[in-house]
């Protein structure tokens, strides 16, 4: 049976599951920052689960992805503009995340395709969430999903369709998480919070993490550290983040309630995860 929000949210090993998930998520960027940063915004990371499905669902539909096609799912789930979803599409293209194919017969559609190498972040992406799964109650998601590659194609597009009609926690985040969420990478710069949190130390009112200098922490993630240290400004003035010492030179600090804010989007997305998981083993078995 999947975990639902309420067993994740309130289960005693979940900070140390999601550390070590920050951590996992901190490496990939480090791997392959380009990758990466497709999922390192909210409105990016849910554009990317559209346009994936759309890949995957397109012989059960009979029909191709296309620009066009993504573009109207997007506006229709208010993810994002017109406008914004043709510079996805266009930015995607340039990084050669897509290909577009031949021509169809009647000279208009030309389809989009999904190179191999751009399901690799994917299936990181899944193995890490699997793997916190099985952290939380010993399963074997993910030993299972790897046996079953062919799984992928029926599992991300339910995974998309629970992110995309998911609470408004993970649509439209609250607070200081509001903030990074639709910074560029800003899923990263609270994934490197949280991975140098102590889990030991979470019921603390300020939690010390790993980040000890605005400057070495932009550098690292590839961002502007102006616009990190106004954003980081922001989150001071909500009281979620601050520093032991010295501002911006001495131990960073998040506070319990943007703590608190991560493991219940966190929560959302696993229970998201572990229903399409459940959901696809039902359908292989039944």
């Amino acid at each position: 049976m999947a975990l639902n929000f309420e067993d994740i949210v309130g289960h005693p090993a979940l900070n140390a599951a999601v550390q070590a998930q920050a951590r996992a998520m901190q490496q990939a960027y480090e791997g392959n920052p380009r990758a990466s940063s497709v999922f390192a915004t909210q409105q990016r990371w849910l554009m990317a689960h559209i346009g994936l499905a759309l890949h995957f669902r397109r012989d059960y539909y009979r029909k191709e992805l296309t620009a066009a096609r993504f573009v109207d799912v997007t506006v229709q789930h208010a993810v994002a503009s017109r406008n914004t979803a043709h510079a996805f599409i266009k930015e995607m293209r340039h990084y050669d995340f897509i290909e577009v194919g031949p021509m169809a017969d009647d000279g208009r559609i030309r389809p989009l395709h999904l190179p191999a190498i751009t399901l690799e972040p994917l299936i990181g992406w899944i193995h890490m969430h699997l793997s916190t799964l099985d952290a939380l109650d010993g399963g074997s998601r993910l030993e299972t999903f790897q046996a079953r590659p062919q799984m992928l194609a029926r599992l991300q597009p339910l995974i998309a369709d629970g992110l995309i009609s998911s609470v408004p926690v993970m649509r439209e985040p609250q607070q200081t998480f509001s903030l990074f969420t639709w910074l560029n990478n800003g899923g990263v710069v609270m994934d490197w919070l949280i991975a140098g949190v102590d889990p030991q130390n979470a019921g603390q009112e300020r939690i010390p993490t790993g980040v000890l200098s605005i400057g070495d922490f932009s550098r690292r993630l590839k961002l502007s550290r102006t616009h990190l240290a106004r954003k980081l400004r922001d989150a001071e003035v909500l009281g979620s983040v601050g520093w032991l010492g010295q501002r911006g030179h001495s131990v960073m600090w998040i506070s319990k309630e943007f703590y608190g804010e991560y493991l219940t989007a966190q929560a959302v997305k696993l229970a998201i995860i572990d229903s399409a998981f459940a959901a696809c083993m039902e359908q292989a078995t039944g």
